[in-house]
């Protein structure tokens, strides 16, 4: 049985609610004075703090596309041993790193 995706799902089950959540993010992102490669580092950064391993791939992908490098994405996470330990680290690190290198420049 295949794993469902929890955007898949979302979409499916409630539209209107991951179009207005999208639709404010999108807000976010346009109107929080950061560019788009500061944006993905930061929210790596956030979410390896939290663990959040598919989230941190995924951006890994999104910040390669605006221009980050290889080494700046390890960094963002590497900066929350600072504040959260090895936890976040330690999941999302080799999860980041490799979503990176397999995504398109």
């Amino acid at each position: 049985m295949a794993e469902n995706n929890f955007f898949d799902v979302w979409g499916k089950e409630s539209p209107e609610t991951m179009q207005a959540f999208f639709d404010f993010v999108g807000k976010l992102q346009n109107h929080c004075g950061l560019d788009e490669k500061i944006f993905q580092l930061v929210y790596i950064g956030i979410q390896a703090s939290r663990g959040a391993v598919d989230s941190v791939a995924a951006h890994a992908a999104f910040a390669k596309k605006a221009g980050a490098t290889r080494e700046e994405v390890r960094g963002a996470i590497l900066t929350t041993l600072m504040t959260v330990g090895i936890n976040g680290v330690a999941d999302c690190l080799a999860a980041a790193m490799q979503a990176y290198d397999n995504a398109p420049a």
